[in-house]
C-alpha cells in the first residue's frame, strides 16, 4: 500500500473514570473512522488518565495517607492485559477495521507496579504490539515503572512499517536509531508535553528519520479532574495541556499544522512513496550512517 488515510486523536479522557473513558474512545474512533482513517492514533497514557499536576502525596523522604489513596484509586482505573478493557479496544478497532493505537497505564502482573504503555491493536482485533516506556521522566517515575526496552520492534503491516516512541524517549538518540535502523516509514509520537520546543523536536526527527511523524497529545482542562483533586490543582495553569498535536511530513513540513486549545482529529492522506523520495539526500540507517566508523546494535532481536 502506496497511501493510506491516518487521524491523530487530540482529547481528553473522562480522567480516572476507566469505563467512561473507554466509551469515549469508542466515540472517538467513530469518528475518525468516518473519515477514512485506516490508522488511528491517541495520546500518552490516555486511559485512565496522564496525571498532570498531581504529586501523589511524595516528597524526597516521606509519603502521604491520602497520596496512597490518590495511588490507589489511579491504580484501580488502570489497565490489565489481557483484560476486559484491553477486550473493548480491540472490539473498537474490529468494528471500525482500524489500526488503533493507544497510550495506556497498563497494571503489572505482578499486582504491584504501573507502566506507560502504548498498545497497537489491529483491525481484526488482535494485540499487535505493546511498548513500555524505557524511561519516565521526572516525577513519572514515582508511577510507572521502567521498560525492559525489549519492545522496541518496528511493525511491518499492510499499510507500512509503524512504530513509535512515547513522549520524551524521543529525545534519546539510539532509541531513535533503533527505529530509523528499522525501516519505519509511520513514526508515532505520543506525548504529554505541550511546549513550542516539542514541536522542533517532531519535525526534527521527521526529518532525521525521513519518516512520516505523528504527534499526539490530550487537551485538558482543570475542571475535568475529580472534585478531590481540585485543591492541589489550584495553584496551577489553565489549561493544563494546550495540546499541539500534529502530522508531519518526511521532510520536515506540516502536513497538518499544530492543533491548541482544543479538542479535534487531525487526518491525513500519507504517500508513504514520499519517505523513499526523502531518502535521495539522508538515509539515518543507509548511505548517510557510515557504518565503517560507527557501530550501533540493538540487542533484542526484530520481527523480521
Amino acid at each position: 500500500m502506496s497511501t493510506l488515510r491516518v487521524a491523530v486523536v487530540q482529547a481528553a479522557p473522562v480522567l480516572f473514570d476507566l469505563q467512561a473513558s473507554l466509551d469515549k474512545v469508542a466515540r472517538l474512533s467513530a469518528d475518525a473512522a468516518a473519515t477514512g482513517a485506516q490508522l488511528v492514533l491517541f495520546p500518552e497514557a490516555f486511559l485512565p488518565a496522564y496525571p498532570r499536576g498531581l504529586g501523589f502525596g511524595s516528597v524526597v523522604g516521606s509519603r502521604t495517607k491520602q497520596g496512597r489513596e490518590d495511588w490507589l484509586l489511579y491504580f484501580q482505573q488502570s489497565l490489565s492485559i489481557p483484560g476486559s478493557a484491553t477486550q473493548q479496544l480491540s472490539a473498537i478497532a474490529q468494528t471500525h477495521q482500524i489500526y488503533l493505537i493507544i497510550g495506556v497505564t497498563e497494571i503489572a502482573q505482578s499486582g504491584g507496579s504501573l507502566y506507560c504503555t502504548l498498545l497497537y491493536i489491529g483491525p481484526d482485533g488482535t494485540l499487535l504490539h505493546k511498548h513500555r516506556k524505557l524511561k519516565p521522566t521526572a516525577a513519572e517515575r514515582i508511577i510507572w515503572a521502567e521498560g525492559r526496552g525489549d519492545d522496541l520492534q518496528v511493525l511491518p503491516t499492510p499499510i507500512g512499517r509503524v512504530g513509535g516512541l512515547i513522549c520524551w524517549e524521543n529525545y534519546m538518540p539510539l532509541l531513535r536509531m533503533t527505529l530509523y535502523q528499522q525501516d519505519i516509514q509511520i513514526y508515532l509520537a505520543p506525548t504529554a508535553d505541550q511546549r513550542e520546543s516539542w514541536q522542533a523536536t517532531i519535525r526534527h526527527i521527521a526529518c532525521e528519520g525521513r519518516c512520516f511523524v505523528l504527534s499526539c497529545n490530550q487537551f485538558v482542562t482543570k475542571s475535568m479532574y475529580p472534585e478531590r483533586f481540585q485543591a492541589e490543582l489550584s495553584t496551577q495553569t489553565d489549561p493544563l495541556c494546550r495540546g499541539g498535536s500534529a502530522i508531519i511530513s518526511p521532510l520536515g513540513d506540516y502536513i497538518h499544522a499544530p492543533l491548541w486549545d482544543t479538542e479535534g482529529i487531525l487526518s491525513a492522506d500519507l504517500d508513504l512513496d514520499e519517505v523513499i523520495r526523502a531518502r535521495l539526500d539522508f538515509d539515518p540507517a543507509g548511505h548517510y550512517h557510515r557504518e565503517d566508523v560507527f557501530d550501533f546494535h540493538y540487542r533484542f532481536r526484530e520481527p523480521g
